[in-house]
C-alpha cells in the first residue's frame, strides 16, 4: 500500500457535495429574502421562506468549511503533502486570488464609471450634492495605517518561522489578529456615523458594496489568522513546511492592497 508517486490521491469524502448543498440552500435563502416578490404572489410567506433557509443554509456551509479544511490539515500533518502536492495547493490559491481581483475590479468598474461620467440624474457632479462624504484622511487613514502594520507584523511572524523562532511567530500572529479586529471595530465605528445609507444613490451603493466587502474580507482572513494563531500554538507549522500560514499571508496582503486602493480612489479623490 505503499504511494509510488509524489501525489495525494484523497479519501472518499462527503464534503464536496455536502458543500454544494449548503451553498445552494443558502443563496436560495438569500434570494428568497431578498426579493420576495420573484416568485409572483405570497411574498410574505417566500420572505419568511428565505429567512427560514438563509440560517440554515448558513450553519450548513460553515459546518462544511470547518470539516473540510480539518481534513486537510490532517492530510498535511500526516506528510500527504508531498512538495508536487503543496506545488497545486499554490497554483490553486493563486487563481483564487486572482478571482477575488476581478470581483473587486467589478466595483471599481462601477465607481470611476460613475464618477469620471456624472449623469443628469445627480447633477452631473461627484460627489453628488446630496453626499457628505467621510474625511479621508480621518479615520480611514487611521485604518489605512493599521491595515499596513498588520502587514508588517504578518512579515514578521512568517520570518520568524523560516528561522524557527516560535515565540515570535506567536507575537506577531497575535499582533496581525489583533490589528485585524481592531480594523473591523473602526470600520464599523464609520459606517454608522454614514451620513448616507446604502439606497441613497450611485455613490452610496458602489462605497458600500466595495468598502463593505472589502471588510468582510477583513473579517474573513482574521478568522483565517486566528486558525493559523491556534495552530502555530499547537506546532503544526515548520520552517519547511507551512503553506497554510503562507496562503493566509498572501491573502492578508491581497486585502491590504485592495485597501490601498480603496483609500485613495474612493475616500481621497472619489470625496
Amino acid at each position: 500500500m505503499a504511494a509510488q508517486h509524489d501525489y495525494h490521491i484523497v479519501n472518499p469524502s462527503p464534503w464536496p457535495a455536502m458543500g454544494a448543498l449548503s451553498g445552494f440552500v443558502l443563496f436560495v435563502g438569500l434570494l428568497s429574502m431578498m426579493h420576495p416578490d420573484l416568485y409572483g404572489d405570497g411574498s410574505e410567506i417566500v420572505e419568511n421562506m428565505g429567512v427560514a433557509l438563509l440560517f440554515p443554509g448558513l450553519a450548513l456551509t460553515l459546518f462544511t468549511m470547518f470539516c473540510w479544511w480539518r481534513e486537510v490539515i490532517k492530510e498535511g500533518n500526516q506528510g500527504d503533502h508531498k512538495p508536487v502536492v503543496q506545488l497545486g495547493l499554490r497554483y490553486g490559491m493563486v487563481l483564487f486570488i486572482a478571482s477575488e481581483v476581478m470581483f473587486f475590479v467589478a466595483f471599481f468598474w462601477a465607481f470611476f464609471n460613475a464618477s469620471l461620467f456624472p449623469t443628469e440624474a445627480i447633477g452631473s457632479v461627484w460627489p453628488p450634492e446630496n453626499i457628505k462624504t467621510f474625511e479621508a484622511f480621518g479615520l480611514p487613514f487611521v485604518n489605512t495605517v493599521i491595515l499596513l502594520l498588520s502587514g508588517c507584523t504578518l512579515t514578521w511572524a512568517h520570518h520568524a518561522l523560516l528561522e524557527n523562532n516560535r515565540r515570535d511567530l506567536v507575537r506577531g500572529l497575535s499582533l496581525t489578529v489583533a490589528l485585524g479586529i481592531l480594523f473591523t471595530v473602526f470600520q464599523a465605528y464609520e459606517y454608522s456615523h454614514a451620513q448616507f445609507g446604502f439606497t441613497d444613490g450611485i455613490y452610496a451603493s458602489t462605497f458600500f458594496m466595495a468598502t463593505g466587502f472589502h471588510g468582510f474580507h477583513v473579517i474573513v482572513g482574521t478568522i483565517f489568522l486566528i486558525v493559523c494563531l491556534m495552530r502555530s500554538l499547537r506546532g503544526d507549522f515548520t520552517p519547511t513546511q507551512h503553506f497554510g500560514l503562507e496562503a493566509a499571508a498572501w491573502y492578508w496582503h491581497f486585502v491590504d492592497v485592495v485597501w490601498l486602493f480603496l483609500f485613495v480612489s474612493v475616500y481621497w479623490w472619489g470625496g
